[in-house]
């Protein structure tokens, strides 16, 4: 015979003071670990958004990012006739040559400067990714224009539409705004690659190559033509993959979030373990009363440990609602790779959100095993006696 849900639950209602605090102090723990979980999630998809499988990036040999690559115009000739490159209507390659460097923008909320990504860029290369103008239109090559991801635009006013920034040898106006959907690619500024490599006097010192294979059949034989030419001396890959390297930025902040939701985990459990411990002695006598009534031994122990599980329960759940504000809240954190910033929004899904729950649980399950066992051992007599 075993003790009704219904009865757990009313002991914790009864004791709706200490249930109150033990399950905010586990709300507190899971909250911390969901709240990394949800920025991990949004790094990563914001990562793992950036990129077509049909794209292939070129770097210089051993160059690890784009900022550290030099690649030549005579190179890029060379690869954008490689077979397997997809042609435009007119007949025209789909490579882009690239350029990468830093920026150091200020505004209201980075007063003291954020390194943003400046990438100059032929009109070639609009067409080999997924963005679109959200506001203002494209520039327009050969003059000193700039178009803006949408969370540089958000976060400073210079960057704004109708807008100016200054870097290079003068000013650029910002006549476009994009949006990359939940990409990296909002945290950059793009213009036209002649006129950017000629106010950093880098005409010839180019970063990057991107180009569009004819299918995904063909994209591994085109990494393959670039990487065995030992004239180019470059390296090749999806694009897919080389921002997926990134998330390596994301490494850091996890390892530190569910370090601390540890440490915190334990507390949690002991006052859990604290909690039930309490509310065995002060439940002697009724222990007692249900071994009388014929509860066995394992039912009274199932019974305890499942009251442990549903305060741990209430936690979870309340934890997972004071972290659900954040959900699709913007924030950046520093690329340890290209050295500028990148933007991303909380995502508390349904996986953060189970695991938020699941981690709870747990939580309860640990401190809730040994006073369970407390109960079920206890003498019939014994309890009976108990005050």
């Amino acid at each position: 015979m075993t003790l009704p849900v219904s009865y757990n639950l009313r002991n914790l209602v009864v004791r709706k003071t200490t249930t109150i605090m033990t399950a905010l102090g586990i709300a507190l723990t899971v909250a911390v670990l969901a709240a990394d979980l949800a920025l991990v999630t949004g790094i990563r998809q914001a990562f793992q958004a950036t990129g077509n499988p049909m794209n292939v990036l070129v770097l210089r040999k051993a160059g690890t990012s784009e900022l550290t690559s030099a690649i030549t115009r005579e190179g890029f000739q060379n690869i954008k006739f490689k077979p397997g490159i997809a042609r435009n209507s007119q007949g025209e390659p789909l490579a882009s040559l690239e350029m990468i460097t830093v920026l150091s923008l200020r505004g209201p909320s980075k007063p003291e400067g954020s390194n943003t990504n400046l990438r100059g860029i032929l009109p070639v290369g609009f067409g080999l990714r997924d963005v679109k103008i959200a506001s203002g239109r494209w520039f327009n090559p050969g003059q000193r224009e700039v178009v803006v991801g949408k969370s540089i635009a958000a976060n400073f006013p210079d960057a704004r539409l109708g807008g100016q920034l200054r870097f290079g040898r003068g000013s650029w106006n910002v006549v476009g705004v994009m949006d990359g959907g939940q990409s990296a690619l909002n945290s950059e500024v793009w213009g036209d690659l002649n006129q950017v490599s000629s106010d950093f006097n880098r005409p010839d010192g180019l970063s990057s190559v991107l180009v569009r294979a004819v299918d995904e059949a063909a994209v591994p034989a085109l990494i393959n033509s670039i990487n065995d030419d030992r004239k180019l001396n470059m390296t090749a890959r999806t694009e897919r993959e080389y921002y997926e390297s990134q998330t390596i930025a994301a490494a850091p902040i996890e390892y530190l979030g569910i370090f601390v939701s540890i440490i915190m985990a334990v507390g949690s459990s002991f006052a859990a373990m604290n909690t039930m411990y309490a509310a065995v002695a002060r439940r002697a006598r009724e222990i007692g009363t249900l071994r009388v009534l014929g509860f066995s031994k394992g039912s009274i122990l199932l019974s305890f440990f499942l009251e442990s599980l549903l305060l741990a329960g209430i936690g979870g759940v309340l934890g997972i609602l004071l972290v659900l504000p954040l959900n699709n809240m913007s924030t950046s954190v520093g690329n340890f790779i290209t050295f500028s910033e990148t933007s991303f929004d909380f995502r508390v899904g349904p996986k953060v959100m189970l695991l938020g729950v699941g981690f709870a649980l747990v939580m309860g399950a640990l401190g809730g095993l040994f006073p369970a066992r407390s109960a079920a051992n206890k003498e019939i007599l014994t309890s009976l006696r108990e005050i």
